[in-house]
């Protein structure tokens, strides 16, 4: 029997079904890297930011509150515009059961506005948590927001990707994609995180780092 496709698949499949930005992303991420984005991001063994945000439905999630039932795997996300994003929280909502064997709950933090981010609530199902950054506030704070280039975004506006729209204001601010481990002690014990927003966490990397706490 055919093997399920990994998350790398996916993500390759995004890649030559968007062939013709290949080159523009090369450059994009070439120039994120030249100017050292996400650089200061949390790593291993460094304390998380406490934080309190609202969820798809309004009501606000405290990190102490999060972390006092379990392990968190916190992933930043870009929207569910982002192709590269909706196959990675589809990949994460197939590792359901194994998150809940080990005790961990899996939460997207995304910066969309007027109900955009009930997309990601989706593909993640139930048993998942989307909390909304307006401005991407929490980014920011974790050293993850970058200003995106204005010729990126009028290339986006051609395309009918709106991100002033999309993300409820036009200070040109994207995320670095990021998965974060964190224990009750809201210490980090996994990082990954990388300006190129085509390369995500392999789900079964932060499982065995789940595993071994």
């Amino acid at each position: 029997m055919a093997q399920p496709p990994t998350l790398r698949d996916k993500l390759v499949e995004c890649s030559q079904t968007l062939e013709d930005w290949m080159p523009i992303y090369d450059a994009f991420v070439a120039r994120l890297r030249g100017l050292g984005v996400g650089e200061l991001a949390p790593r291993p063994g460094d304390r998380f930011v406490d934080f309190v945000l609202p969820d798809i439905n309004g009501r606000f999630h405290s990190l102490d509150t999060m972390v006092a039932n379990g392990p968190l795997v916190l992933s930043f996300n870009r929207g569910g515009w982002c192709p590269y994003c909706r196959s990675e929280l589809a990949t994460w909502r197939t590792h359901e059961a194994d998150l809940a064997g080990l005790g961990a709950r899996f939460v997207s933090i995304a910066a969309e506005v007027g109900g955009r981010a009930k997309v990601l609530g989706d593909i993640l199902g139930p048993g998942a948590l989307v909390l909304c950054a307006i401005d991407h506030g929490l980014a920011l704070m974790a050293g993850l927001a970058f200003h995106c280039e204005a010729d990126l975004r009028r290339r986006y506006l051609d395309c009918g990707l709106d991100l002033s729209e999309i993300y409820g204001t036009d200070n040109g601010l994207l995320p670095v994609p990021a998965t974060f481990v964190l224990t009750p002690d809201k210490i980090v014990r996994y990082a990954f995180l990388d300006p190129d927003f085509r390369k995500r966490a392999d789900p079964s990397d932060v499982l065995s780092v789940l595993a071994a706490l």
